[in-house]
C-alpha cells in the first residue's frame, strides 16, 4: 500500500502542470504536419489525466480509508487487488511522466 499512494504522491502533483500544456498546444492545432503533432500531445496529455481520474476513484471504492492511510490489515481477497493496483498505478504514472515529456520538449 505504501508503495503505491508514494507512486500516486510523486505523480499526482505534476497533474497541475496539465491545463497549462493543454490550453498552450491546443492553440497551436491546425492542419500542418507538426499542428498534429501539438493535437497528438494534448489528447495523451488529456489520456493520461483521464486515467488518473479514473484509477483514482476506482481505488477509493476497492480500499477504505483505514485500509489506505491507517495500515488497517488487507483480507487475502484485497491484497491480490492491491497487487493488480500496483500495476495500473505504475502504467499511470508512466502515462503521465511521458505525456508531459512528450508536451513540453514539443513545446519548447
Amino acid at each position: 500500500m505504501k508503495e503505491i499512494i508514494a507512486i500516486h504522491d510523486e505523480v499526482m502533483p505534476k497533474m497541475s502542470r496539465f491545463g497549462k500544456l493543454v490550453s498552450e498546444l491546443s492553440s497551436k492545432e491546425d492542419s500542418t504536419e507538426m499542428g498534429l503533432k501539438y493535437r497528438e500531445a494534448r489528447e495523451d496529455l488529456q489520456t493520461a489525466h483521464k486515467a488518473m481520474m479514473d484509477w483514482m476513484k476506482d481505488f477509493g471504492n476497492k480500499f477504505h480509508y483505514e485500509e489506505i492511510h491507517k495500515g488497517k490489515a488487507l483480507s487475502e481477497e484485497k491484497q491480490k487487488l492491491l497487487d493488480a493496483e500496483e500495476k495500473k498505478i505504475k502504467e499511470v504514472a508512466d502515462a503521465i511522466n511521458s505525456s508531459l515529456e512528450k508536451a513540453e520538449n514539443l513545446l519548447k
